[in-house]
C-alpha cells in the first residue's frame, strides 16, 4: 500500500511563484529517486463555513498569507525513507534552495500518512 508525507504550509502570496518555482525543482527530484507522485496545491477557497475549522484560523495566517497543502506519494513507508534520504543527499536540493526562504519552516505543519482509501 502507498504512503504519503503531507505538509501544510502557511505562505506570503507575494512568495508563492518562488514557492511554486522551488516546489517544482524539489519535486523533479523526488520523482527522480522513487516518489511516484508530488502535488503542491496554493489555497483557493478557504473561508469554508460548513462545520470544521478553516484553514485561516487554525494555520494563524497573517495578512497576505495562503496556506499550501502538499503531498509526495511513495511506494511504501520504506521507500519513502530510502527516497528521502537520497533526496537530502542530492546535492541539487541545495542548488534549488533560494537565499531567502519563501516560508518559515517553524510553521510547516508535516507528518507520514498510511493510506487507507485509494480511489
Amino acid at each position: 500500500m502507498a504512503y504519503v508525507d503531507g505538509y501544510v504550509i502557511p505562505v506570503p502570496k507575494k512568495n508563492l511563484p518562488a514557492y511554486m518555482k522551488m516546489a517544482t525543482a524539489a519535486s523533479k527530484i523526488f520523482r527522480k529517486h522513487g516518489a511516484t507522485q508530488v502535488r503542491e496545491c496554493a489555497g483557493d477557497d478557504l473561508d469554508v463555513s460548513w462545520g470544521g475549522v478553516a484553514f485561516p484560523k487554525q494555520m494563524k495566517l497573517k495578512r497576505g498569507e495562503t496556506v499550501v497543502f502538499s503531498w509526495v506519494e511513495f511506494r511504501s513507508k520504506a521507500d519513502r525513507d530510502r527516497v528521502n534520504k537520497k533526496v537530502m543527499a542530492d546535492p541539487a536540493m541545495k542548488k534549488i534552495m533560494p537565499k531567502k526562504n519563501p516560508f518559515d519552516w517553524k510553521r510547516m505543519v508535516y507528518g507520514g500518512f498510511k493510506v487507507g482509501v485509494d480511489a
